[in-house]
């Protein structure tokens, strides 16, 4: 049997094509209660999948090591070119 179509509503991201790109951004929900739920659900899919499991190893712990240096890095970047540039000055 063929599988009824899912509302494009109700699609994930990495289901919508890109001609459904635009309208599917209008059914999404921009309000700060809509914000802030998208974030919490992103946050328990993170750690559901890395953090949470039965089996688990460093991977998740690593990525967030990983994202927390990359972050500091960029927030420090001005800051350390011109430390880079009055070294030999």
């Amino acid at each position: 049997m063929a599988d009824r179509p899912v509302p494009l509503s109700d699609k994930k991201l990495m289901d919508v094509k890109l001609g459904e790109l635009s309208s599917w951004a209008g059914t999404r929900d921009f309000t700060p209660n809509g914000i802030i739920s998208a974030v919490r659900r992103g946050h328990d899919r993170f750690f559901n999948k890395y953090i949470n499991v039965k089996k688990g190893g460093i991977g998740g712990i690593a990525m967030l090591l990983t994202g927390y240096v990359i972050l500091s890095y960029v927030w420090e970047y001005d800051h350390i070119k011109h430390d880079r540039w009055r070294k030999y000055h």
